[in-house]
């Protein structure tokens, strides 16, 4: 069965990367175009174009896809696997694959349907989150469901779960092309009224509002680290928070309860978050007890 994989960023390489190591007939891959990055604003491949070339495997990145549906067709592929691509699929690219679209989605649809599930999940207080298989359709990620992979969502940071959906996306799509190849399809309709939807995380979605139960600003710090991360304002520059837990403290909100070895302590509007990670405007993370070391933040600075 021949397979078209359309993907970009390094989230979806480890699945293009089990499909190709595992012998599938891989025809062709589909990314985003290359992109400046840097101080330099180099001109970059996306990590799956970087493999797709090493392995020898034919590359597109069209800047918009639906203007290369006859293109996309004349691969003959049987179906196309996607994830994280980036781009909307037209009617008239999901009918070049006459075994279908199928799509990575990094939640356990119907919840969480958008461009932020990982982050979302956390944000919503979610104990599980996983990968589902599903057969694209016009609609925003509404098709029907092939498979799903579950973990847990714990306490870990936007940057840890999604390295771990990204591998349960790997083994996922294995399975996905054996069912596939095999005719061994079963699907499972969504259920509309369970249906959540998640926007594109912007700078501002990340300032930090310590006036907020200290539940909820922790959520916020873990959805959002290590990228675009959390942020509050610390003696009028941005102060990136990318790592803390809960902690038993009052004080007025964004209250400093004290900073020492122990990390940085900081009040909310309900109990208080012990701040373990940060990055300053302009240098690197660090634990917080480095950044005490030096600079004058103590206990009764107030973080904004």
């Amino acid at each position: 069965m021949k397979i078209v994989f359309a993907g970009s960023p390094e989230f979806a390489l480890p699945a293009l990367k089990a499909l190709y190591e595992g012998g599938n007939d891989i025809t062709a891959v589909i990314t985003q175009p290359d992109r400046p990055t840097g101080r330099k604003r180099v001109l970059t491949p996306t990590p799956v174009k970087k493999y797709a070339l090493e392995k020898g495997i034919k590359v597109y990145d069209f800047a918009k896809i639906r203007d290369h549906a006859a293109e996309v067709a004349a691969l003959g592929a049987d179906i196309m696997i996607t994830c994280a691509y980036g781009q909307i699929l037209s009617k008239d690219i999901l009918g070049c694959f006459p075994k279908g679209v199928w799509n990575l989605h990094a939640s356990l649809l119907p919840k969480y349907r958008g461009a932020s599930p990982i982050q979302s999940a956390i944000l919503g207080g979610e104990s599980h989150t996983g990968i589902t298989v599903m057969k694209t359709e016009p609609a925003l990620d509404s098709g029907d469901i092939l498979l799903v992979k579950r973990c847990e969502v714990g306490d870990k940071t936007y940057g840890e779960l999604s390295e771990e959906l990204s591998s349960l996306a790997a083994e996922a799509a294995v399975e996905a092309v054996k069912y596939l190849s095999e005719g061994n399809v079963q699907l499972l309709m969504q259920d509309e009224a369970q249906v959540t939807f998640c926007k594109k995380i912007e700078k501002e979605d990340c300032r930090l509002d310590f006036a907020e139960p200290a539940q909820t600003v922790l959520k916020k710090i873990k959805a959002f680290s290590p990228q675009p991360a959390a942020y509050c304002i610390f003696n009028g520059s941005p102060l990136n928070i990318l790592d803390a837990t809960l902690f038993e403290g009052s004080g007025k909100a964004g209250e400093v309860l004290f900073a020492d070895k122990r990390g940085i302590a900081v009040a909310c509007g309900g109990g208080a978050v012990l701040i373990a990670v940060l990055q300053p405007s302009g240098g690197k993370a660090m634990a917080s007890r480095d950044f005490v070391n030096g600079r004058k933040i103590k206990a009764g600075d107030v973080l904004g």
